[in-house]
């Protein structure tokens, strides 16, 4: 329970320091609200595989540099990036310089790229979400991987996504509201999806 008597999901609670804010902000105006569009999904998924392995915070705390070096993570200008756009992410100490995570984000900009109409992107990975359920009572109840994430996740390494495996597609259903994994005693208001 913060000062002002809400009550959050216990990791976001749980971050002490002068990151918390942010943290804390992420959790209350971002984590689980649904979260349409191709770039905005594009963005998720990239900064989704680049946490693989790392904290959280350590994106969201390099997310603008991110989003400068990834071209506001425009699909169309990702996927034109070249090997002297690798070698250019990989001299950028502003983001997470993991060689097989670029290059997993340019291969996805081309697997998006592939994909027939504006809207694929969003309407493919929105098609893996689950029916509604009620939020769960603690920690416990959250699960690192769903029967729906092993399917996007394998739906998705079919049509050529990389570093896209079941947790990290689950923790990308959580993030875009996809499911609502707020705890039963989190203020943050459920959203229609």
């Amino acid at each position: 329970m913060d000062d002002n008597g809400l009550i959050r999901c216990d990791w976001a609670e749980t971050r002490p320091g002068p990151d918390f804010a942010l943290y804390r902000d992420y959790h209350d105006r971002e984590w689980g609200q649904p979260l349409r569009g191709r770039v905005p999904l594009f963005e998720r998924l990239s900064l989704e595989a680049f946490q693989s392995g790392l904290s959280w915070l350590t994106i969201l705390r390099k997310r603008e540099n991110f989003r400068h070096a990834f071209g506001g993570f425009d699909i169309e200008t990702v996927a034109r990036y070249t090997d002297a756009d690798v070698a250019r992410l990989l001299a950028d100490p502003g983001i997470v310089r993991n060689r097989a995570k670029i290059e997993a984000t340019i291969a996805n900009a081309r697997a998006a790229a592939d994909l027939k109409s504006p809207d694929d992107l969003s309407g493919l990975l929105w098609s893996f979400a689950p029916p509604p359920r009620p939020r769960p009572a603690d920690a416990a109840g959250v699960p690192a991987v769903t029967a729906e994430s092993t399917a996007m996740a394998r739906e998705l390494k079919r049509r050529g996504f990389r570093f896209v495996g079941p947790t990290t597609a689950y923790a990308l259903m959580q993030a875009t509201g996809m499911v609502d994994d707020h705890l039963r005693t989190c203020w943050v208001p459920s959203r229609p999806r």
